[in-house]
């Protein structure tokens, strides 16, 4: 074999071809699809996040029952998952251990405009976030992967400038010219 040109060596450090990225499983496929998770990366995040819950609660179920940092712990979790949206329950590990990759895509922001009718679809949803007319509390997300927990839930609105915001409110019969013009 040849001894590689200076050029062919350069492009080669970026390529690493023992650990190569295996193909995506269909359940991945799925979820990347009906979610419109444009980055694959932010679903192997989601599985690894959702991989370290799952040993949290298996390490907090080898402690004893009636043990109060159990107790304390498991009660933490629960709330934090809950806040996050990601449970329907604040009570026990096995709700806990029961959280998905898909439990984070739900809370992702074009699902939640979905959600607040503010999109037909989350393809169009994932259009109005990276054009900047969404807004969550007082900022602008421009980033469709950002995560609404349940209080920033309904502070998902339409930024004031926007002219979706303003075709809406002229189909409702709502807008007015004082308040959506400043």
């Amino acid at each position: 074999m040849r001894k590689l040109k200076h050029h062919e060596q350069k492009l080669l450090k970026k390529v690493d071809f023992v650990n190569w990225k295996k193909d995506a499983s269909v359940r991945e496929i799925a979820v990347i699809r009906r979610y419109h998770i444009q980055d694959r990366d932010d679903y192997a995040k989601y599985n690894r996040i959702v991989g370290s819950i799952q040993k949290m609660t298996s390490k907090l179920k080898t402690l004893k029952p009636d043990d109060e940092y159990r107790i304390l712990k498991t009660e933490q979790l629960a709330n934090k998952l809950f806040e996050m949206g990601l449970t329907g329950k604040r009570q026990g590990l096995a709700i806990c251990e029961k959280v998905t990759v898909t439990a984070f895509a739900r809370r992702r922001l074009p699902i939640i405009m979905l959600k607040l009718k503010m999109a037909e679809t989350t393809k169009d949803a994932v259009m109005y976030i990276e054009q900047g007319h969404v807004k969550c509390g007082i900022d602008t997300v421009t980033d469709p992967c950002f995560h609404v927990n349940r209080h920033m839930e309904d502070h998902v609105t339409w930024v004031k400038t926007s002219t979706i915001a303003k075709t809406v409110a002229d189909y409702r019969g709502e807008r007015d010219d004082f308040t959506l013009f400043e």
